[in-house]
């Protein structure tokens, strides 16, 4: 086990392995993300509003729209859609080689490096936005994102966070700040 790590103000533990999906949970998460991927830029593009909104402290690590306060501005934004899509975009290779935990996890692993090493950001808003991810699908697709399927997805965001935070700690990322959000 590794030693306990402050995140956004708490002291962690990263249990040693992020929890399996089982296949069923895999079918179910790829059923679902077909849906929502249907209409990723939208989807994407309210998923960082809502993320923005509520932790402005989250605009600080992008120089393009940091000053932007009013959600129809960051809609406007083409910096905003472009990340949106990249965020999208990296889920959907997550969902798409959930069958391939070798590739999930280099995947994320390039992710968690890129925005330590790069972009210096607090590991925290990784877990912030997965909330958000999560409301989103919720509220914008209720009909397919039932409590049990966001049992499922929330266990899904888990093992993205525990992959993106292990690539912190590979590099050895020391906490900048406790008063981000």
């Amino acid at each position: 086990m590794e030693s306990p790590r402050d995140v956004g103000g708490e002291s962690m533990e990263r249990p040693e392995r992020a929890e399996p999906l089982s296949d069923a949970e895999r079918e179910i998460i790829q059923g679902t993300w077909g849906r929502v991927y249907e209409n990723c830029e939208e989807v994407g593009v309210s998923i960082l509003i809502r993320f923005f909104v509520n932790f402005p402290s989250a605009k600080q690590y992008f120089s393009q729209f940091r000053d932007m306060d009013e959600p129809e501005e960051m809609e406007r934004s083409t910096q905003l859609r472009q990340h949106a899509c990249r965020i999208m975009g990296a889920i959907n290779t997550v969902v798409e080689n959930l069958h391939d935990p070798e590739k999930v996890s280099s995947v994320l692993a390039l992710v968690g490096k890129a925005h330590a090493v790069k972009h210096k950001v607090e590991p925290m808003y990784f877990k912030i936005l997965s909330g958000v991810i999560m409301e989103v699908l919720s509220e914008d697709f209720p009909e397919f994102f039932t409590a049990d399927v966001q049992m499922v997805w929330t266990k899904l965001m888990g093992l993205l966070y525990w992959h993106v935070t292990g690539a912190y700690t590979e590099v050895g990322w020391v906490q900048l700040s406790s008063s981000a959000v």
